[in-house]
């Protein structure tokens, strides 16, 4: 890891520490997942572990210690092993994990029962996520109960353990400038692959033939993930909100729904877009997308610091509500309509949701029981749609299976937004433009 980069995240676990106010926190990365009896598949460290420490191999624990004389950051890891690693992959050791992710001192994993314990000594505060983890969760309270044991001796053991993600995940809300970028550069990539879509779309394709083109360029550009399984629906598959089959065949006349995104650096990009597999909207599908773009650019307009969360999404429902009535979707008062959330029969999700190093990032919507106020550095979706199932009551045959949902990355910047996504055509002007080759 390059100087810069390693100060990056030393500087994180130095504001942990600080917030902790003493204690010790213990943070594992995730497990292994295995397929087959000797197929497993990608190794995604989690989440908090990763902001922490960079470190992506599995079987690793780390252990933030303050005040401790011989270094406050250890890592436990897997040792390395010239046999194993020409089968599996290798290893940055015991060594590496001192010299390239800037541990202050570095165990064998298989140790870490007999010197957690030692760590935990008269210490009144354990800061850990307890639930994601049963048998790890477990693990914990055996070495607590193991220092319990020593009182007779004047030693002390926790008698807290407090949740780490209350302090790490208020961190993680707000992006600091190396995290924009990186969901940046997923966005710029992910947006090359949604123009790759809308190219070579036609009828007769098969939506994982779709699917097969962001993969490539996801993996040309330099993401090893997809940030999530991408949603590839045409027809009335877009009507189901989270669709992943992908195996249904393009029809002339349907509308098409992506939903995909890559990662870079455990960092997500999430951008919708939607398109008719014939190249060219009809009438209905017009008047509907343009509904949904309106929708979207009032919510994207009001994006500035100070400004409560559900204010976008409030600012899409007016729109999308108008819209329907004006199409006879619903009938009646607007302002009457929103107030009943008439509207959820067609546009049944929030607006958007925070991202970042998950696709639906941490951090709490509401404090204090009230709606959070948006702040610089912030970076959330920005995510309207329309889904008019076919058979819905009261609704002409001509609307039945229009799915449309349109979203971008927006970061909150310090005088109002920037939209991370913006290269992922949204025009219905450009999109023709583009599918007409």
């Amino acid at each position: 890891m390059k100087e810069q980069f390693a100060q990056q995240f030393a500087k994180r676990r130095d504001e942990v520490m600080q917030m902790m106010g003493g204690g010790v926190a213990i943070i594992p990365t995730s497990r292994e997942s295995v397929r087959s009896r000797d197929v497993m598949y990608p190794f995604r460290a989690s989440s908090d572990f990763y902001y922490l420490t960079h470190f992506n191999e599995p079987e690793a624990v780390a252990v933030l210690v303050p005040g401790r004389e011989h270094g406050e950051f250890i890592l436990f890891c897997r040792e390395r092993d010239p046999e194993k690693e020409i089968w599996d992959g290798r290893r940055a050791g015991l060594e590496g994990a001192c010299e390239f992710y800037g541990a202050d001192d570095a165990f064998p994993i298989t140790d870490i029962d007999e010197i957690v314990p030692g760590l935990l000594e008269n210490r009144e505060k354990v800061f850990y996520s307890m639930g994601s983890n049963d048998e790890f969760d477990s693990r914990l309270m055996t070495w607590v109960n193991e220092v319990r044991s020593k009182s007779r001796k004047g030693i002390s053991a926790p008698t807290e353990i407090l949740d780490l993600g209350h302090i790490l995940h208020e961190m993680r809300l707000v992006k600091r400038c190396e995290e924009k970028a990186l969901i940046h550069k997923a966005c710029k990539i992910s947006a090359r692959a949604h123009k790759q879509a809308m190219k070579v779309c036609k009828p007769g394709m098969k939506e994982y033939e779709i699917e097969a083109e962001f993969q490539y360029i996801f993996r040309k550009k330099g993401s090893e993930f997809p940030a999530y399984p991408p949603i590839v629906a045409t027809g009335e598959n877009a009507c189901v909100l989270h669709y992943v089959e992908n195996r249904a065949e393009l029809k002339d006349g349907d509308m098409l729904l992506i939903d995909a995104g890559c990662e870079i650096d455990g960092y997500a990009a999430d951008i919708s877009r939607s398109f008719p597999v014939n190249g060219k909207f009809s009438a209905e599908q017009r008047a509907l997308y343009e509904v949904v773009l309106n929708a979207q650019q009032v919510a994207i307009d009001t994006i500035k610091p100070g400004v409560t969360w559900d204010v976008p999404h409030n600012a899409a429902v007016h729109v999308i509500t108008e819209g329907l009535v004006e199409y006879g979707l619903l009938q009646g008062d607007v302002d009457e309509l929103v107030g009943s959330a008439a509207y959820q029969r067609f546009y049944m999700h929030k607006t958007g949701h925070w991202l970042g190093l998950d696709v639906h990032d941490v951090g709490d919507y509401k404090v204090n029981d009230n709606w959070r106020e948006l702040e610089c550095g912030m970076i959330m979706t920005v995510e309207p749609g329309l889904y008019i199932t076919a058979g819905s009551e009261g609704v002409d045959e001509r609307w039945w299976n229009i799915g449309i949902r349109i979203e971008d990355d927006v970061a909150v910047t310090k005088n109002g937004h920037e939209v991370l996504s913006i290269d992922a055509p949204k025009q219905i002007d450009d999109i023709e433009h583009l599918m007409k080759g």
